[in-house]
């Protein structure tokens, strides 16, 4: 009996002292948060897209009142939403350009081939796993619409031929269709990256149009006619130097399949010598 009432009372003078010390901790440690913050998280659009490069619009608020970052970094509020934070904190608005998800293909189903027909669960993911979703160029777009499920702002939907199109007026560049996508085909970019290569071939030559009608061949023509070092080779693909003036339709002009692009928001404007694209329907197997 005397063995448990000591064990009692050791557990609770043991109890009584970590009480105490929690109790001391607290007030040691206690953060007093700025009201603000609740105030401002809650005049902005709290879709926790990421955009701003915070995790969240409550992360974001409270950089806002660390002076880490300004209002107009918040590219998915509304420019008056922008100027209540900005006159409410007694800041500038600040700018920062707005970024949308661009597609690095162009290979619909009346311009792409099938090579296999895929029967699994109807996801990209899905098909990308069973060699590579059946498509013949390798690295196009499968066209099960995984980006298109994913997008929480409704930025994106199939086309009729089987294409996602990206709205840029509800782009948040959230990020989630570029992660989602097996193929890699999203990339997040300023809404000023007009000049686009829409393909992500690394086959070189005429012999991937086999495959697809609009892929690139390689024939640098777009190098050519580009301002020096605009432009270059890489993996058989144009890659443009975004740090450059890039506002210039010049190399997409002699493109032979219309790969590289000229994008606004009434979408892609392909150059002069680019074959154009009559068929709506999709396009035959090849012969085996």
């Amino acid at each position: 009996m005397l063995i448990l009432l000591t064990a009692v009372a050791a557990m609770g003078g043991l109890t009584i002292i970590l009480a105490a010390l929690l109790i001391l901790a607290n007030k040691k440690l206690f953060v007093v948060e700025d009201p603000r913050i609740d105030m401002v998280e809650e005049m902005l659009p709290n879709t926790n897209c990421g955009a701003c490069g915070y995790p969240g619009c409550r992360p974001f608020a409270e950089a806002l009142l660390k002076g880490e970052i300004l209002p107009g970094s918040c590219t998915v509020s509304s420019e008056e939403g922008r100027e209540e934070i900005a006159d409410f904190l007694g800041v500038d608005v600040g700018a920062q350009e707005k970024r949308v998800a661009r597609l690095a293909c162009a290979g619909g189903i009346n311009v792409a081939r099938n090579r296999a027909r895929y029967q699994g669960l109807q996801t990209c993911r899905a098909a990308a796993q069973v060699a590579g979703g059946g498509k013949g160029c390798f690295w196009g777009c499968l066209g099960l619409d995984d980006c298109e499920v994913v997008c929480d702002f409704d930025a994106i939907h199939m086309d009729a031929f089987s294409l996602p199109v990206v709205d840029e007026d509800n782009c948040t560049a959230c990020n989630d269709c570029v992660e989602i996508c097996p193929k890699d085909l999203f990339s997040l970019h300023p809404v000023s990256h007009r000049l686009w290569v829409a393909c992500k071939n690394q086959e070189t030559g005429d012999e991937i149009l086999e495959d697809c009608e609009v892929a690139c061949t390689a024939c640098e023509r777009c190098v050519m006619d580009a301002t020096r070092g605009l432009i270059w080779m890489e993996n058989n693909l144009p890659v443009v130097d975004y740090s450059k003036d890039h506002a210039t339709r010049a190399p997409i002009q002699r493109c032979p399949t219309g790969a590289i692009v000229w994008l606004d928001k009434k979408g892609p404007t392909k150059g002069v010598h680019s074959k154009k694209v009559l068929r709506k329907s999709t396009l035959p197997a090849a012969p085996m």
